[in-house]
């Protein structure tokens, strides 16, 4: 019986704003403070704090698809800070983020396709990420960290599915987006 494919979910949450690190083309010092990955052939979450992030770079290596999103341009970026290797050229990776806007012409909020989509959202964002850092609160990094990849796992399969995700626009009109993953 062949192994079943190992598809990781992956999501990071960072210590600093991109203020704190010099800017957005300084991401690789925006720190991580945890990150969250779902593995389809364990079945499992694993939560990676900063002392553990060699681990997590070693399952995003091992993995046949990496799915996230704005993993390309962002969590990516951030692991830079951690890593010599161009984590972009080395995993195979699926950014939910990049090939919508590639169908529209323009970025979408993770919140605003699940909202629409699934009907469940996010459950924070990353400034209040940054501020339960600060305050030493992990778990709810963790739990929110969580949520997010679950979220974006979830709208991958839908999409895989159905072939399509929905939106609610600028004017609240319920909009949909034709999807070819597989």
């Amino acid at each position: 019986m062949p192994m079943p494919r190992n598809i990781v979910y992956f999501d990071l949450e960072t210590q600093r704003t991109s203020n704190d690190a010099g800017g957005w083309d300084c991401k690789q010092n925006m720190g991580m403070s945890l990150a969250v990955t779902y593995s389809t052939a364990s079945g499992e979450y694993r939560i990676y704090g900063e002392k553990r992030v060699n681990a997590l770079v070693e399952e995003l290596l091992k993995a046949d698809l990496v799915i996230g999103y704005n993993i390309l341009h962002f969590d990516y970026e951030v692991l830079m800070g951690y890593t010599i290797l161009d984590l972009k050229h080395h995993i195979p990776t699926l950014d939910m983020l990049v090939e919508i806007e590639k169908k529209l012409g323009h970025r979408l909020a993770l919140d605003a396709l699940a909202k629409a989509t699934i009907g469940a959202g996010k459950s924070g964002d990353g400034m209040e990420a940054i501020k339960w850092w600060r305050e030493g609160r992990l778990l709810e990094i963790a739990e929110y960290c969580c949520i997010d990849v679950k979220v974006t796992r979830m709208l991958h399969e839908y999409g895989c599915k159905n072939k399509e995700l929905f939106y609610n626009d600028r004017f609240a009109q319920r909009r949909r987006v034709e999807i070819e993953w597989n």
